[in-house]
Protein backbone atom coordinates (compact mmCIF):
# COMPACT_ATOMS: atom_id res chain seq x y z
CA UNK A 1 0.00 0.00 0.00
CA UNK A 2 1.46 3.73 -1.11
CA UNK A 3 2.28 5.51 2.38
CA UNK A 4 1.71 8.96 2.74
CA UNK A 5 4.22 11.13 3.48
CA UNK A 6 3.03 14.42 5.27
CA UNK A 7 4.82 17.65 3.96
CA UNK A 8 4.75 20.63 6.52
CA UNK A 9 6.80 23.98 5.20
CA UNK A 10 6.07 27.68 4.84
CA UNK A 11 3.45 26.60 8.72
CA UNK A 12 4.69 28.02 11.84
CA UNK A 13 5.95 25.39 14.33
CA UNK A 14 2.20 25.99 16.22
CA UNK A 15 1.00 24.67 12.89
CA UNK A 16 2.57 21.92 12.43
CA UNK A 17 2.02 20.38 15.35
CA UNK A 18 -1.48 20.99 15.04
CA UNK A 19 -1.93 19.61 11.62
CA UNK A 20 0.41 16.53 12.64
CA UNK A 21 -2.11 15.69 15.37
CA UNK A 22 -4.77 16.33 13.01
CA UNK A 23 -4.12 13.97 10.23
CA UNK A 24 -1.88 11.37 12.38
CA UNK A 25 -4.48 8.75 12.01
CA UNK A 26 -3.97 8.83 7.83
CA UNK A 27 -0.40 9.55 7.81
CA UNK A 28 2.48 7.57 7.45
CA UNK A 29 5.35 9.78 7.50
CA UNK A 30 5.95 12.98 9.08
CA UNK A 31 8.36 15.69 6.31
CA UNK A 32 9.39 18.90 8.32
CA UNK A 33 10.36 20.97 5.18
CA UNK A 34 13.81 22.95 4.42
CA UNK A 35 11.45 26.19 5.50
CA UNK A 36 10.67 25.06 8.80
CA UNK A 37 14.40 23.65 9.55
CA UNK A 38 15.58 27.39 8.60
CA UNK A 39 13.66 28.28 10.73
CA UNK A 40 13.38 26.23 13.90
CA UNK A 41 16.74 24.62 13.33
CA UNK A 42 17.04 21.00 14.51
CA UNK A 43 14.80 21.80 17.87
CA UNK A 44 12.05 21.12 15.65
CA UNK A 45 12.88 17.69 14.34
CA UNK A 46 13.69 16.30 18.06
CA UNK A 47 10.40 18.28 18.96
CA UNK A 48 8.67 16.19 16.40
CA UNK A 49 10.53 12.70 17.40
CA UNK A 50 9.32 13.23 21.16
CA UNK A 51 5.57 13.98 20.09
CA UNK A 52 5.57 11.45 17.76
CA UNK A 53 8.07 8.95 18.20
CA UNK A 54 5.51 5.84 15.98
CA UNK A 55 5.74 7.82 12.96
CA UNK A 56 8.87 7.52 10.65
CA UNK A 57 10.33 11.50 10.50
CA UNK A 58 11.91 12.86 7.48
CA UNK A 59 14.02 15.95 7.72
CA UNK A 60 13.91 17.59 4.46
CA UNK A 61 17.37 19.05 4.52
CA UNK A 62 18.04 19.29 0.68
CA UNK A 63 21.51 18.84 1.50
CA UNK A 64 23.92 19.59 -1.54
CA UNK A 65 27.26 19.98 0.21
CA UNK A 66 29.17 19.25 3.45
CA UNK A 67 26.84 15.88 3.46
CA UNK A 68 28.59 14.42 6.12
CA UNK A 69 27.97 17.01 8.64
CA UNK A 70 24.47 17.96 8.17
CA UNK A 71 23.38 14.61 7.88
CA UNK A 72 25.04 13.97 11.25
CA UNK A 73 22.92 17.03 12.13
CA UNK A 74 19.77 15.76 11.04
CA UNK A 75 20.09 11.93 12.28
CA UNK A 76 21.46 13.21 15.72
CA UNK A 77 18.12 15.05 16.50
CA UNK A 78 16.21 11.99 15.61
CA UNK A 79 15.23 12.37 11.73
CA UNK A 80 15.10 8.98 10.72
CA UNK A 81 15.58 9.83 7.10
CA UNK A 82 17.28 13.13 5.53
CA UNK A 83 16.99 14.38 2.27
CA UNK A 84 20.36 14.58 -0.63
CA UNK A 85 19.91 16.61 -3.76
CA UNK A 86 20.51 14.48 -7.15
CA UNK A 87 22.87 17.22 -8.82
CA UNK A 88 25.27 16.79 -5.28
CA UNK A 89 28.73 15.83 -5.95
CA UNK A 90 29.05 11.78 -5.71
CA UNK A 91 31.16 12.57 -2.78
CA UNK A 92 28.43 14.79 -0.79
CA UNK A 93 26.30 11.63 -1.84
CA UNK A 94 28.35 8.94 -0.74
CA UNK A 95 29.28 11.03 2.62
CA UNK A 96 25.32 10.88 3.73
CA UNK A 97 24.85 7.63 2.86
CA UNK A 98 27.51 6.22 5.08
CA UNK A 99 26.12 8.57 8.10
CA UNK A 100 22.81 6.75 7.67
CA UNK A 101 24.92 3.48 7.75
CA UNK A 102 26.40 4.67 11.36
CA UNK A 103 23.13 5.87 12.33
CA UNK A 104 21.18 2.61 11.05
CA UNK A 105 18.92 5.69 9.28
CA UNK A 106 18.54 6.09 5.47
CA UNK A 107 19.14 9.03 2.73
CA UNK A 108 16.75 10.01 0.13
CA UNK A 109 17.63 11.29 -2.85
CA UNK A 110 15.70 14.42 -4.20
CA UNK A 111 15.93 14.52 -7.75
CA UNK A 112 14.27 17.63 -8.36
CA UNK A 113 15.40 19.28 -11.68
CA UNK A 114 17.00 15.81 -13.03
CA UNK A 115 15.42 14.31 -16.03
CA UNK A 116 18.09 11.88 -17.42
CA UNK A 117 17.80 8.59 -15.89
CA UNK A 118 21.45 7.94 -16.42
CA UNK A 119 22.14 10.04 -13.29
CA UNK A 120 19.80 8.14 -10.82
CA UNK A 121 21.50 5.38 -11.80
CA UNK A 122 24.43 6.50 -11.38
CA UNK A 123 23.41 7.62 -7.71
CA UNK A 124 22.00 3.88 -7.25
CA UNK A 125 25.34 2.52 -7.99
CA UNK A 126 26.84 4.69 -4.42
CA UNK A 127 23.93 2.94 -2.54
CA UNK A 128 21.00 4.88 -2.58
CA UNK A 129 17.67 3.02 -2.55
CA UNK A 130 14.62 5.93 -1.79
CA UNK A 131 14.65 8.29 -4.35
CA UNK A 132 11.97 11.61 -4.63
CA UNK A 133 11.00 12.14 -8.19
CA UNK A 134 10.14 16.53 -7.51
CA UNK A 135 8.07 19.14 -9.89
CA UNK A 136 9.65 21.93 -7.44
CA UNK A 137 7.05 24.97 -6.02
CA UNK A 138 8.24 26.83 -8.59
CA UNK A 139 7.62 25.25 -11.23
CA UNK A 140 4.00 24.26 -10.48
CA UNK A 141 3.34 28.02 -10.39
CA UNK A 142 4.05 27.77 -14.16
CA UNK A 143 1.21 25.15 -14.23
CA UNK A 144 3.82 21.56 -13.70
CA UNK A 145 2.77 18.78 -11.66
CA UNK A 146 3.77 15.69 -10.54
CA UNK A 147 2.18 12.61 -12.77
CA UNK A 148 3.76 9.54 -14.40
CA UNK A 149 5.77 11.35 -16.69
CA UNK A 150 8.22 11.79 -14.48
CA UNK A 151 8.57 7.49 -14.18
CA UNK A 152 11.05 7.13 -16.88
CA UNK A 153 13.90 8.71 -14.35
CA UNK A 154 13.22 5.64 -12.41
CA UNK A 155 13.29 3.37 -14.29
CA UNK A 156 15.66 0.43 -13.36
CA UNK A 157 16.21 1.33 -9.64
CA UNK A 158 15.13 -2.16 -8.66
CA UNK A 159 14.78 -2.91 -4.95
CA UNK A 160 14.19 0.88 -4.54
CA UNK A 161 11.58 2.71 -2.91
CA UNK A 162 10.16 5.88 -4.79
CA UNK A 163 8.72 8.96 -3.79
CA UNK A 164 6.54 11.69 -5.26
CA UNK A 165 5.95 15.20 -4.68
CA UNK A 166 4.33 18.56 -6.27
CA UNK A 167 1.20 19.39 -6.21
CA UNK A 168 -0.65 15.81 -5.64
CA UNK A 169 -4.15 16.66 -4.86
CA UNK A 170 -7.49 14.77 -4.03
CA UNK A 171 -8.12 14.84 -8.02
CA UNK A 172 -4.31 13.41 -9.41
CA UNK A 173 -3.05 10.98 -6.15
CA UNK A 174 -5.39 8.10 -8.08
CA UNK A 175 -3.52 8.31 -10.88
CA UNK A 176 -0.56 7.24 -8.93
CA UNK A 177 -2.09 4.11 -7.55
CA UNK A 178 -0.72 0.48 -9.17
CA UNK A 179 2.21 2.61 -10.49
CA UNK A 180 6.34 2.59 -9.25
CA UNK A 181 5.06 5.03 -6.48
CA UNK A 182 5.70 3.96 -2.94
CA UNK A 183 5.59 7.12 -1.21
CA UNK A 184 3.11 10.12 -1.98
CA UNK A 185 4.33 13.15 -1.05
CA UNK A 186 1.31 15.64 0.10
CA UNK A 187 1.73 18.86 1.30
CA UNK A 188 -1.05 22.14 0.83
CA UNK A 189 -3.57 19.72 -0.29
CA UNK A 190 -3.85 18.72 3.75
CA UNK A 191 -1.65 21.34 5.40
CA UNK A 192 -3.79 24.64 3.64
CA UNK A 193 -7.44 22.71 3.97
CA UNK A 194 -8.91 24.21 7.05
CA UNK A 195 -9.96 20.64 7.99
CA UNK A 196 -6.51 18.10 7.92
CA UNK A 197 -7.98 15.36 9.20
CA UNK A 198 -11.24 15.21 6.55
CA UNK A 199 -8.53 15.77 3.88
CA UNK A 200 -5.84 13.40 4.59
CA UNK A 201 -8.56 10.71 5.22
CA UNK A 202 -9.74 11.86 1.97
CA UNK A 203 -6.60 11.12 0.39
CA UNK A 204 -6.05 7.59 2.41
CA UNK A 205 -9.55 6.83 0.82
CA UNK A 206 -8.17 7.43 -2.69
CA UNK A 207 -5.40 5.48 -2.22
CA UNK A 208 -7.17 2.82 -1.35
CA UNK A 209 -9.64 3.09 -4.02
CA UNK A 210 -12.53 3.10 -1.63
CA UNK A 211 -13.89 6.45 -3.21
Amino acid sequence: MMKVQLALDRLTKEECFRIVKEAYENIDWIEIGTGVIKEYGMDIIRSMKKEFPERVLVADMKTCDAGKHEANQAFGAGADIVTVMGFSHNGTIKETLEAADAHGKRIMIDLLGIQDPARAAEIYKLGARLFCLHIGKDMQKEGQLADPSLFQVAEGLENSEIAIAGGISEETIGALRNSIVDIAIIGSAITGNEEPKASSFAMRKRIEAEI
